[in-house]
Order: structure tokens, then C-alpha cells, then sequence
């Protein structure tokens, strides 16, 4: 079964935001991502981001901007997605999760679900989610 291990939240103003997380409910900063930081509870990844106009196709707003799951297989994962209806938004990229203190992403796909919600698909995970 697939299991929710990362939430992202976009805002204008990472410091800030994340700084609430940390100082409202203990969160810890355990990475820097490519356009933010990422916080854990020791169990989910939060990702703080920055806002930034839509790329790719995917509309990007202020607020949770995205969910992700780590699966056991991407194609499989993939087909189910898209048997009931969801659609690719990218491509599949190679993660490699190194140093955290180092700007990475962690997801491998993603996904349009309805309602136009991001879902994130990795078989990795995110660093700080168990």
C-alpha cells in the first residue's frame, strides 16, 4: 500500500513560513530543496516553497500545493494513476538523494490528479519521512 510521506507548502515567504512549522509544532529542517527547505515531524517531509509562476504545465498557487507518495514501483503506481483518470505531468527523473544540506528534489513523477491536485509518485522518498 502506498503510504503519504511528503506535503508541500507554497508561500512568498520561506523564512517565515517555515520558522511558524518549526516554532508552532517542533518541526526540524533536515534538507534545503531546490526552491525551499524541508522540515519533518520524524515522520512526514513538509516542504516549505517558494511561490513561483506554474512551469511545466502545473499550476503552482499559495497554500498546499502538492501531496507524495512513496510506492514499492513507479509503473505501477503510473497505471493506476492514469486508470482512473489522473495524468503525467513530467517525465521520470533520476533522484539520487545525497547530502541533504545540498539543494535536491526527491520525487520522480508527477502526476495531475482531479482538480488539478499535484501528486508527487518516488519510490525513494523524502528525506526525514520513515
Amino acid at each position: 500500500m502506498a503510504q503519504i510521506k511528503h506535503i508541500a507548502i507554497r508561500t512568498r515567504d520561506v523564512d517565515q513560513t517555515a520558522a511558524f512549522y518549526k516554532d508552532a509544532f517542533g518541526l526540524t529542517q533536515v534538507g534545503m530543496g531546490k526552491n525551499g527547505v524541508y522540515l519533518t515531524d520524524g515522520h512526514l517531509n513538509i516542504a516549505i516553497l517558494k511561490y513561483q509562476q506554474g512551469k511545466d504545465g502545473e499550476p503552482l498557487r499559495l497554500g498546499v500545493d502538492h501531496v507524495g507518495f512513496q510506492v514499492e514501483d513507479l509503473d505501477t503506481a503510473l497505471s493506476q494513476i492514469e486508470s482512473v483518470r489522473g495524468t503525467r505531468l513530467t517525465e521520470q527523473t533520476e533522484v539520487s538523494p545525497n547530502d541533504p544540506a545540498e539543494r535536491q528534489s526527491y520525487y520522480e513523477i508527477k502526476c495531475l490528479g482531479p482538480d488539478e491536485q499535484v501528486i508527487d509518485i518516488s519510490t525513494v522518498g523524502w528525506v526525514g519521512a520513515k
